[in-house]
């Protein structure tokens, strides 16, 4: 019996070596990591040195031909770009996660699922080039000239969508039975279950699959390129035309030279900054007792 155990736990050669692969793949991965990031610094360095960060919130305007770099304008229409999607993928997302575990006939749940895996899958200049010619003339017949904030936000809710309802539907799976048939012997109802029970249980899961879908939101460029409007300007409707970072640095690093090259790389930098917060955060939820 010990020696069949023996057997049974002890590594076995090929286990060894895929796990000196896996070792050693994480370890290019952290160095690339590494690398960019160093790139980035070293690149955005020189304007750093010479300007520092208060020139990049306090400079008149975005001109960086007459020497000025306030990224205040991107910087506010990433942020609400990313906030609105947010506030309208994650009800959705959780909804349907919600009716294709608890409610829907197995077959329509199957289809379902199918149908937003498939929405995945569709590339970002795919989102873009719809949103290009289906949704920015109907928001134009609104209020002109369609290309908007408000736009960026419907294109954007597509495209987190199924990141916040998969990781969502994947939390609720990893609920213990138990938990549900207690719930039934006390004869509540099953929407109270839901909210009271299970919600409760995955919530460490719902929370990261929303820190994905933000990173994903607020790292888009091309879509959000497509049908935002591009004008540098701090929006006051969802209707006036936005440029996000990441469209900044994809528009203008083509013939950007010298200091206005460098303050694109302060761009990426910040951008780089907020991707780090967010899996952190992840991170340290991930870590966590989904069901404590």
């Amino acid at each position: 019996m010990t020696l069949l155990k023996n057997r049974i736990l002890s590594p076995s050669q090929s286990d060894n070596l895929l796990l000196w692969i896996l070792r050693l793949l994480a370890l290019i991965t952290g160095i690339i990591v590494v690398l960019i990031t160093t790139f980035l610094l070293l690149e955005a360095l020189p304007i750093l040195q010479q300007l520092g960060w208060q020139r990049f919130i306090s400079d008149p305007s975005w001109h960086p031909v007459q020497g000025f770099y306030n990224l205040l304008p991107m910087l506010w229409g990433s942020l609400l770009v990313t906030l609105g999607s947010i506030l309208l993928a994650t009800p959705l997302g959780i909804g349907s996660a919600i009716f294709c575990q608890y409610y829907a006939p197995p077959v329509i749940a199957r289809l379902y699922r199918t149908l937003i895996e498939l929405l995945a899958g569709i590339p970002s200049v795919v989102y873009g080039f719809w949103g290009l010619v289906v949704l920015v003339p109907l928001i134009g017949k609104l209020q002109a000239p369609g290309t908007s904030l408000l736009a960026g936000i419907a294109i954007l809710t597509l495209m987190i969508l199924p990141t916040i309802a998969l990781t969502a539907e994947a939390s609720f799976s990893e609920v213990p039975a138990e938990y549900l048939q207690g719930a039934a012997a006390l004869g509540i109802s099953r929407w109270a279950t839901i909210s009271s029970v299970v919600v409760p249980a995955a919530k460490s899961g719902l929370f990261t699959g929303l820190i994905l879908g933000t990173g994903r939101a607020i790292g888009e460029t091309m879509a959000v390129l497509m049908v935002c409007g591009n004008v540098v300007q701090t929006p006051k409707s969802l209707f006036d035309p936005i440029r996000t970072l990441t469209a900044n640095i994809a528009l203008e690093m083509a013939y950007a030279t010298g200091n206005h090259r460098s303050a694109l790389f302060v761009s990426g930098l910040l951008l780089m900054v907020a991707i780090a917060i967010l899996v952190a955060v992840a991170e340290t939820i991930s870590q966590r007792n989904i069901y404590g």
